[in-house]
């Protein structure tokens, strides 16, 4: 996917970073990066989060941090209801890195450069944060800037999940980003249908083992597995939020098999369908497999 460059520094103005908060009727799809750190609290809403070559499934206190240059973006699922909104700060390599060079900085330090991949933070582990992120977007002055190396501070010493993976790299050149959007787009809109290594190679007037290698140097991933991902990613949003079979949802998200779904749901989130299903609180009476 082509990701649009977001010009924060003209939005920032004087100040010394944008720290806001909005609602709208749902997460558009928005692909894009800025040279700024970013972090990004979901209040309301859920659908997907994608950062870099990672897929996954957000909900309402969804808390990243992403570095800069790392394409993003949340997008809420159709089945949504309600609002979405979610709070936003951002802040340059320079504003930050004034204070980075004092020794009671070096956990910040840390976490900036582990911030290269984007990090998730486990709710369980941030709820306290919460209302002072928040807070960050109605203060002014010194302290907002203090409030800010706070919640930082205290995020350098939070168990964090990285998103992207460390061979991702972003596309670069005009002509491969046109290639890599149009590749992405087929995926995302035939995901739960048949998808053709043949015709994406043909998209973008490739051969299938020139396009096998162009993808993988894109993405950090081989074309299957990106597949994989989006599919895996939306039966993750259909085990939490419907009580289907999981062999009608590994049909509606286009895998041929069950068994082939349960292998590639294992492999990528490390528990079987049905037990994903369980910890995330969905309750199950007596339904057919």
């Amino acid at each position: 996917m082509r990701a649009a460059f977001e010009d924060i520094s003209a939005k920032k103005g004087n100040k010394s970073f944008l720290a806001y908060s909005f609602t709208v009727a749902a997460f558009e799809f928005k692909w894009h990066y800025h040279p700024e750190y970013e972090l990004t609290l979901i209040e309301e809403g859920s659908g997907k989060r994608l950062v870099g070559d990672s897929h996954e499934t957000f909900e309402a206190g969804d808390l990243v941090l992403i570095g800069p240059e790392l394409p993003h973006t949340w997008v809420s699922s159709k089945s949504s209801q309600g609002q979405s909104t979610a709070t936003v700060i951002q802040f340059s390599e320079a504003f930050i890195g004034s204070f980075l060079q004092h020794s009671e900085f070096h956990e910040l330090k840390n976490l900036l450069n582990k911030a290269k991949r984007g990090l998730h933070f486990p709710q369980e582990g941030s709820t306290s944060l919460v209302e002072r992120v928040k807070a960050l977007s109605k203060q002014e002055g010194v302290e907002k800037i203090t409030s800010l190396l706070s919640v930082l501070d205290q995020l350098a010493y939070l168990k964090a999940q990285p998103l992207a993976s460390e061979f991702y790299q972003p596309v670069r050149g005009e002509e491969n980003r046109q290639r890599i959007n149009t590749v992405c787009q087929y995926i995302q809109k035939h995901s739960i249908g048949s998808i053709s290594l043949r015709e994406a190679a043909g998209l973008v007037h490739l051969s299938e083992s020139a396009f096998c290698k162009f993808f993988k140097r894109a993405t950090g991933k081989t074309f299957s597995d990106y597949v994989n991902d989006i599919r895996i990613g939306h039966a993750c949003h259909l085990l939490t939020e419907s009580d289907r079979p999981i062999g009608t949802i590994a049909h509606q998200t286009g895998f041929e098999t069950l068994t082939y779904f349960n292998r590639i749901f294992l492999k990528k989130k490390g528990l079987r369908p049905m037990e994903f299903r369980k910890r995330n609180g969905l309750q199950i009476g007596d339904f057919r497999f």
